[in-house]
């Protein structure tokens, strides 16, 4: 198991699926390679001074040192966010939140593919009912917005009618 350490890799994990608890946030993203599963950490300054964020710091990376490998998808990064609380909470308490948690994302990510699939049918029916009553938009959508507002105002300005230009706006 490695670390993240790049801002990059802890921006597109924060992009991914999320799932909280009392005492952290786990966000995990699945990646396209073959290495091992990378944890990172990070505890934002609102959750105390720099003692206190380092010791919610260290309390996450035990959890994760205690937990089982088999409990953390392959092929995946996860980042775990410390809150304050996790300063007063029971370890072992800790310890089960976390193999929750991580269940929970490996249910997600199992009905991601079923949901994606039945909002882009949703999406598409509700759309084709749209075109049917309203019937298609009049521009292509290739033209609709395409220049600046000064391009858009020229173009507007050529179609006008000299009494329509002559009016001020």
């Amino acid at each position: 198991m490695d670390r993240l350490r790049q801002r990059a890799d802890f921006l597109a994990v924060a992009n991914g699926a999320r799932v909280s608890s009392a005492a952290f946030v786990v966000q995990t993203r699945r990646r396209d390679d073959d290495g091992p599963v990378r944890v990172g950490f990070t505890v934002t300054k609102k959750n105390g001074n720099a003692p206190q964020r380092n010791r919610i710091r260290r309390r996450l990376r035990e959890l994760v040192k205690r937990l089982d490998v088999i409990t953390m998808r392959p092929h995946s990064d996860y980042v775990l966010v410390g809150r304050r609380a996790a300063l007063a909470c029971d370890f072992t308490a800790m310890l089960d939140d976390l193999r929750s948690a991580l269940h929970r994302l490996d249910r997600q990510s199992g009905n991601l593919a079923g949901n994606l699939a039945g909002n882009l049918a949703k999406n598409l029916a509700k759309n084709l009912a749209k075109n049917l009553v309203t019937g298609p938009s009049k521009a292509p959508p290739g033209e609709v917005g395409t220049g600046s507002r000064q391009e858009n105002a020229a173009t507007h300005q050529e179609t006008m009618t000299p009494a329509q230009a002559a009016k001020p706006l």
